[in-house]
C-alpha cells in the first residue's frame, strides 16, 4: 500500500494549486494527484478562444515533469477515484485503496445537458480539451452553428464561431442573457454587445429538441420554430462531479457543503473549486463558484489547511470572471443580488461600461466592460467591505472613457 500523504483528487486548476498550496506550506510528504483524462493539466479558459480561433497549442498549467520533478508528486493520469472512506482515510482508485493524511476533492464539473440532446452527431458540449478539438474539427466557414444558452461559455464560442466565418444564432431560455451572471439590467447591456458584433441573440428561447436521426439537421423550438443547424454548442451551466462520493458521509447538496475553511465536515477532508460549496466570510454565506480566479484561490487554501498543522485558515474570496467577446473584455467581482445596481461611466455599446452594485451602504459587486484597472481596484474594496460612497468614487476616478 502507498505512503499515506495527501491525496489530491482532480488534475484541474484547483488540484494543481492545492499541490502547489501544500508544498508553499512546507509540507514535504507523498503526495499523489490524480486525474481522469490523460492529459497534464491544462488551463481551460483558452479552449473557447484562442484553441479555436488560431489553433493554439494546449497550454499546461505545469508539466507532468514540472509536478513530479520539481513538486515530487505521484501524478496519476488516466485514472479515476470511484469512492471515499473518511473513516479509513482512504480513496479508492480501481482496486486499490489509496491512504491519506489529508484529502482535496478538486473534481470539478461536468457540462449539462437538456432532454433530447443525446441524439445526433454535431451536438456538442465546451468542458475538456477533447470536446475542443472535436469542436474544432467541426467548425466551418458558412456553418449553421446553433448555441443553446447565452452565458459565458456560450458567449465565447459564439465570438469565437463568428471570427471562423459560421452563421451563429444564440438561443436563450431568459427575458435576459446572463441574468444570473450579472443580474437583468447589467444582462440586458451585454446583450446588446452580441448586436454589435453581428450574433443573433434570441432570448425566451425554450428549445424543445434537436432534428435529426444520425446528423443533425435542425434546433425545434417550443413554440414550433425550425433553425436549420450544422453543429450546436449547449451551454447551459455545469454540474458538480460528487457522484462518486455517494455513501461517503459527507454533505452533497449541489457541490461537496463545506465550513469557511473548505472542510468538507471530515478530519483532513477538504473541497475546492467547481465542486466546493462553502461558506464564504466574505458574504456570510453559502457559494458554489465556477470561476478561474476563485478555483485557484480555493486550492491553495485547501492543500494547505489539508496538511497543516496549525488552526486552519479561511477562504475569504471575492468572486471574480473575466470574459473575452471579440474586442472587449468583460469582467465582473462581486455579487449580482443587490439593492442598486449604478453605472458610474459610459455603456455596453460604447465599449467603456463601468457600474456598482450596492447592498445596504456597502459595495458588494462590480461590472466592467474594458475597464480592466479600475475593476481589479474595485474587487480589493468589495474585499476590504469598503463604504458605497468611497467606491463610486474610486470607480469615477479610475474609469476609463471611450470619449
Amino acid at each position: 500500500m502507498s505512503t499515506a500523504g495527501l491525496v489530491v483528487v482532480g488534475a484541474g486548476l484547483a488540484g494543481v494549486r492545492a499541490v502547489e498550496g501544500a508544498r508553499l506550506g512546507g509540507f514535504t510528504g507523498a503526495v499523489t494527484l490524480l486525474g481522469t483524462e490523460t492529459d497534464a493539466p491544462y488551463d481551460r479558459p483558452p479552449l473557447s478562444k484562442a484553441f479555436l480561433t488560431e489553433s493554439a497549442a494546449l497550454r499546461y498549467l505545469r508539466t507532468a515533469e514540472s509536478l513530479r520533478g520539481e513538486l515530487d508528486v505521484d501524478l496519476r493520469l488516466g485514472e479515476t477515484a470511484t469512492a471515499v472512506d473518511p473513516a479509513a482515510r482512504t480513496v479508492a482508485v480501481g482496486a486499490e485503496e489509496l491512504p491519506y493524511t489529508g484529502l482535496v476533492i478538486a473534481t470539478g464539473s461536468t457540462a449539462r445537458l437538456l432532454p433530447g440532446m443525446h441524439g445526433p452527431a454535431g451536438v456538442h458540449t465546451l468542458r475538456s480539451h477533447a470536446d475542443a478539438v472535436a469542436l474544432r474539427s467541426a467548425l466551418r466557414p458558412g456553418s449553421r452553428v446553433v448555441v443553446i444558452g447565452a452565458g459565458f461559455i456560450g458567449s465565447e464560442f459564439a465570438c469565437s464561431a463568428m471570427h471562423l466565418g459560421a452563421h451563429v444564432t444564440v438561443l436563450e431560455a431568459a427575458d435576459v442573457p446572463l441574468v444570473r451572471a450579472v443580474g437583468p439590467a447589467m444582462g440586458e447591456a451585454l446583450g446588446g454587445l452580441h448586436a454589435r458584433h453581428g450574433i443573433d441573440v434570441r432570448c425566451g428561447a425554450v428549445v424543445e429538441a434537436v432534428v435529426g436521426k444520425d446528423t443533425l439537421e435542425a434546433v425545434r423550438l417550443a413554440d414550433g420554430q425550425v433553425l436549420p443547424a450544422d453543429l450546436v454548442l449547449v451551454g447551459v451551466g455545469a454540474a458538480p462531479v460528487t457522484e462518486w462520493l455517494r455513501g461517503s458521509g459527507l454533505t452533497i447538496e449541489d457541490g461537496v457543503v463545506c465550513d469557511a475553511t473548505l472542510n468538507a465536515g471530515a478530519p483532513g477532508v477538504y473541497a475546492a473549486g467547481d465542486v466546493a460549496r462553502w461558506h464564504n466570510p466574505t458574504f456570510d454565506r453559502s457559494m458554489r463558484l465556477e470561476h478561474w480566479t476563485s478555483a485557484a484561490e480555493q486550492g491553495m487554501v485547501a492543500g494547505r489547511n489539508a496538511v497543516g498543522t496549525g488552526e486552519p485558515v479561511t477562504c475569504d474570496v471575492v468572486p471574480y470572471f473575466w470574459s473575452d467577446w471579440v474586442t472587449d473584455r468583460i469582467q465582473f467581482v462581486g455579487v449580482p443580488d443587490s439593492d442598486e445596481v449604478t453605472t458610474v461611466a459610459g455603456s455596453a455599446e460604447t465599449g467603456d461600461l463601468l457600474a456598482l452594485y450596492r447592498t445596504g451602504d456597502r459595495v458588494t459587486g462590480a461590472l466592467g466592460v474594458n475597464q480592466r484597472r479600475a475593476v481589479l481596484r474595485l474587487r480589493l474594496m468589495i474585499g476590504q467591505r469598503a463604504d458605497w460612497r468611497e467606491a463610486v468614487e474610486l470607480a469615477r476616478s479610475t474609469a476609463v472613457r471611450s470619449t
